[in-house]
């Protein structure tokens, strides 16, 4: 029984999806005006843990990704310069090719940390018909003006704007968050559409029925994802810095359109922080994960340090973090790599060994629980350090690598040349453990590992493995 967190409701609820077995995802996507930095790698891989535990669960995904090319400008108030042509001109490059780009990399990054490729990615610059038909609906309900500067919602129209934030029209007070435009009705309102500066030719512009322009930033989101999902969907994420604005005036121009509720759960991951402060571009704080791997870091390390706090809490990035998670990282693939060389005992045996079952089913209690993967990190290494034979500490790593998705199935069983002094020094050993000779079983183990051997006891007898690290 999967339950999740949901903004909407404030409270965490047991999921069910609006259609039979299929389970419709939007993500927000980047604006790709600029390199992607670790707070997008934390705020997708929620994303990635949603789908992977979704799919486990026997749901068929849909899972829709968009990414920002056009639109997005520089303040929440529908003023200031979009971003992709803002890095265009700084870069004397089009806004396609900067467009281009960027995404090219932030998909390089995603597949270094083992995500999941959506389903459909979507560009806002090739679904403008699309956004400019949702207008003409609003404008026809009534829920549309225009200005000298654009076409705007019209939030009072709107009663139930403030459901998903909280920020309600009473609530909200002019100049707060939003610039105040003379023209708008509330300054609340938001842009569906912008008219292109008269004195200026943009990159990104197109004929609309009001004028030379292009879109807000909000409609796209709305636009393709009721393209793709339909008028109603199950799940839509993004970061907590998209619940207000953006994912406000998408729930009000969508509903205002369809008159159905838009979407039924939405889930939020918090920011990722660096010294307590978040990491973000404007803030010009955030590492890439080129400069993790300078340092010779891994990106499944990055990876496994993320799955050690839950999406729904801050989590701040430390350099000690990650050489302390990359660590434990060589421990899993290091067991993993000894597990991989066991062949699997009878099912009679298996039976004997009724805690690695409990653990299982306690792994995926903790994922469906709104995806505790901190939880869920835990009980793989109880497992680890349980007397369970190796054939069923394989079985039972690679169901939990479904969800955790370190590559533990990659994993080689690892092959160890022992010089015929260390294989004699290991008789004596097993000699001493028969004779309960403690004492001197323990001087040989030191002895090995000073060796560069080390000599761990399991029911399978002495398991000697080669001290080295795997990255």
């Amino acid at each position: 029984m999967l339950k999740l967190y949901n903004t909407l409701t404030r409270k965490k609820q047991i999921f069910k999806p609006l259609k039979n077995n299929l389970v419709r995802i939007y993500s927000c996507g980047p604006t790709v005006y600029d390199y992607d930095h670790l707070g997008h790698a934390w705020r997708y891989l929620s994303d990635d843990i949603l789908r992977r535990v979704l799919e486990y669960n026997g749901y068929k995904v849909k899972h829709v990704m968009n990414i920002t090319d056009v639109g997005h400008l520089t303040s929440d108030s529908d003023t200031g310069e979009d971003k992709m042509e803002k890095t265009a001109q700084e870069q004397k490059k089009t806004a396609h090719e900067i467009a281009d780009y960027y995404t090219k990399i932030f998909f390089e990054h995603r597949k270094k940390m083992k995500m999941l490729v959506p389903n459909i990615i979507c560009k806002a610059s090739g679904h403008i018909k699309e956004m400019i038909d949702l207008i003409k609906i609003l404008e026809k309900k009534g829920y549309a003006y225009k200005t000298s500067d654009g076409i705007y919602f019209n939030v009072k129209k709107f009663p139930k704007y403030g459901k998903l934030s909280g920020n309600t029209l009473d609530k909200l007070k002019a100049g707060a968050r939003i610039e105040i435009n003379k023209e708008k009705k509330h300054p609340a309102d938001f842009a569906l559409w912008k008219f292109s500066p008269k004195n200026k030719k943009r990159q990104m512009e197109w004929l609309s029925p009001w004028g030379i322009g292009f879109p807000g930033w909000h409609l796209e989101c709305s636009a393709m994802s009721m393209k793709y999902l339909g008028s109603s969907f199950d799940i839509h994420t993004g970061g907590e810095d998209n619940i207000f604005p953006h994912h406000e005036c998408e729930i009000a121009q969508s509903e205002a359109a369809t008159g159905k509720k838009f979407v039924n759960f939405w889930l939020h991951a918090r920011f990722l922080t660096i010294e307590n402060q978040k990491m973000s571009k404007s803030l010009k704080n955030f590492y890439r994960l080129e400069d993790i791997e300078k340092k010779g870091f891994a990106p499944m390390a990055l990876r496994y340090l993320f799955l050690t706090s839950h999406y729904s809490s801050k989590m701040n990035f430390t350099w000690q973090g990650l050489e302390a998670s990359q660590n434990v990282l060589n421990k899993l693939y290091e067991a993993m790599a000894d597990y991989k060389k066991a062949k699997r005992i009878c099912f009679e045996s298996e039976k004997k060994f009724p805690r690695a079952k409990i653990m299982e089913n306690k792994f995926f209690e903790a994922v469906n629980d709104d995806l505790n993967t901190p939880k869920a990190l835990g009980i793989v290494w109880n497992l680890i350090k349980s007397d369970c034979p190796d054939s069923i500490k394989k079985s039972c790593l690679l169901k939990f690598d479904k969800i955790l998705g370190l590559g533990l199935d990659k994993i080689k069983p690892r092959k160890i040349k022992i010089s015929a002094p260390i294989k004699k020094l290991l008789q004596e050993r097993e000699k001493a453990r028969k004779e309960k000779n403690w004492q001197k079983s323990d001087e040989i183990r030191n002895n090995l590992k000073e060796n560069g051997y080390l000599v761990e006891d399991s029911l399978q007898g002495q398991k000697i493995s080669k001290i080295k690290k795997l990255f």
